[in-house]
């Protein structure tokens, strides 16, 4: 007859691989579900963008935008350059 510390020393093992099987196969599905589909045409995307003006020094951030890439924003009739984000 088996000893007891034997038989949870099995089944911890036997419960470790099933949890760890789930795991892999719940991050194996993540990967391969689909991207959500494009917003319609008109409707804003959220984005996170800072932009500085080179000439007066003003700072921008914007939220929302047509599409991921807008192109920069004009102050000072000039095209305000990206700001690398600090700590978001």
């Amino acid at each position: 007859m088996p000893d007891f510390g034997t038989v949870l020393w099995v089944a911890g093992g036997l419960l470790l691989a099933v949890v760890l099987w789930k795991v892999g196969i719940g991050m194996l599905r993540s990967v391969t579900r689909p991207l959500p589909d494009p917003p319609p045409p008109g409707e804003m995307r959220k984005i996170s963008v800072r932009y500085r003006c080179d000439v007066c020094g003003v700072e921008l951030k914007m939220t929302l935008a047509p599409d991921e890439d807008p192109p920069p924003p004009k102050h000072c009739l000039e095209d305000m350059t990206e700001v690398a984000p600090l700590y978001e």
